[in-house]
């Protein structure tokens, strides 16, 4: 495995779930990671502990990726955490990670509960991004957070699903439109992972671990080190030539 050493990541959502275990996966690559976390700062600090152990720098910044008032807040702190710790150098990846799911019928859906979701997983991510351009370097890399459910369907996740479709297709025009900065954006989409993420209810509920299971190629549910090994070579110099792809994450769910 190739070492991208001196090089900086941005992981939003790193405290838990899957961008807990990207941040880990770029720390063993050799990058520096930064973390958002939104409420849960010791858990932040539990992973920057965990980044520490390989040797790498890592910080934590709190972050509403809910409410873009915050945002030119939070590039300021990022840049000065770039000033002060890395002699101004800039970001090399940027992972689009925090987010949260609602599991509510299309029928019982509220425009509230549809405008979380819109805000959380694409207009969030959608002006972070935007926001963040000029601290990230030319020849960067951007992934962005996608979901099976953008491919396959389960009922109650029409909003969520959606979101994520959104996702993908904003991914494409990013990697269009930054290719002139040999930007690279692509987006992972996992399938059924053990997670909190739900209220856990793919790692806790049996039934439904053992039915998703049975409907995988590979027989079983994936788990957090599936997908952030996934992400962090997307952030490496060995995925150089990868660029405007969906890279589904699920084991062979539905094939």
């Amino acid at each position: 495995m190739q070492k991208d050493v001196n090089k900086i990541a941005l992981v939003t959502g790193g405290s838990r779930g899957l961008g807990k275990d990207t941040s880990i996966q770029l720390a063993k690559r050799g990058f520096d990671v930064i973390i958002t976390y939104k409420t849960k700062k010791q858990d932040a600090e539990n992973v920057l502990n965990d980044i520490r152990k390989y040797n790498k720098l890592a910080f934590s910044v709190q972050l509403d990726i809910a409410s873009t008032k915050g945002f030119e807040t939070f590039k300021q702190e990022i840049d000065a955490i770039l000033n002060t710790h890395f002699n101004g150098k800039k970001l090399d990846a940027l992972v689009n990670n925090a987010g949260t799911g609602i599991n509510s019928s299309f029928e019982l859906t509220t425009e509230e509960s549809l405008d979380a979701m819109t805000n959380i997983h694409f207009k969030g991510p959608y002006f972070l991004t935007q926001k963040l351009l000029p601290l990230l370097n030319d020849s960067s890399s951007i992934v962005n957070t996608s979901s099976g459910l953008a491919r396959f369907s389960f009922s109650g996740y029409s909003a969520y699903g959606a979101m994520k479709a959104a996702v993908d297709s904003l991914t494409r025009y990013q990697a269009l439109e930054l290719g002139y900065r040999k930007i690279r954006v692509n987006s992972v989409a996992p399938g059924a992972i053990e997670t909190d993420f739900g209220d856990g209810f793919v790692r806790d509920n049996e039934d439904m671990n053992k039915m998703i299971a049975s409907q995988t190629a590979l027989g079983r549910v994936g788990l957090p080190d599936d997908i952030g090994s996934v992400v962090a070579f997307l952030c490496s110099e060995e995925s150089k030539w990868i660029n405007a792809q969906r890279i589904e994450v699920s084991g062979g769910f539905k094939i």
